[in-house]
């Protein structure tokens, strides 16, 4: 068990790694974009769309980087309130539905990516890019955060990680003690 949330987590870590350099290579070729309009006053053709599609894809590959940092918006608000016990109950129910939206999301954007590959759609630019190749940002970077599910998960039921990261003297006043 250990190895699979070990491969996991390094799985996320290199999807972190690779997110962040596809917005460095959005920012650097925005930069070039920007120098060949109006420095050179000549066309840019491939740029609008290599941006595009690189910080989409950034978005769903760096998702579980995201998720295993515990990086993204967290209305902590409820597990600060509540007990430990309640507190595991609700992350729990919030990892198990997260779970369950991100396998569906993998399986319709697997379908989506392999119905681009099998008609090879390509975009309606003068680039003419192939569309299967952007788009396999979503079933992948779907498909690892899904994987980062499950290690959460595990790693919840057995006991390795606190619910919410939250160590049981974290918890704030109860409820009727803060007037709520």
């Amino acid at each position: 068990m250990d190895l699979f949330i070990r491969g996991v987590r390094r799985l996320s870590f290199a999807c972190g790694l690779f997110a962040a350099a596809l917005i460095v290579a959005a920012v650097v070729i925005v930069c070039q974009m920007v120098f060949i309009r109006y420095v050179l006053n000549d066309n840019t053709i491939w740029q609008t769309d290599f941006v595009t599609y690189s910080l989409v894809a950034a978005t769903f590959i760096g998702g579980p980087y995201v998720l295993m940092t515990k990086g993204h918006v967290n209305v902590d608000v409820v597990p600060i309130y509540v007990g430990q016990n309640s507190r595991w109950w609700l992350a729990l129910i919030a990892i198990v539905v997260s779970l369950g939206f991100a396998l569906a999301m993998t399986w319709l954007s697997f379908q989506f990516w392999h119905e681009s590959f099998e008609n090879n759609w390509r975009s309606d630019t003068m680039w003419r890019a192939r569309l299967w190749i952007p788009y396999a940002a979503m079933p992948f970077g779907l498909g690892v955060l899904s994987l980062q599910y499950i290690v959460d998960l595990i790693c919840l039921v057995t006991g390795r990680e606190y619910p919410f990261g939250m160590s049981p003297d974290q918890a704030g006043p109860s409820l009727t003690e803060a007037g709520i």
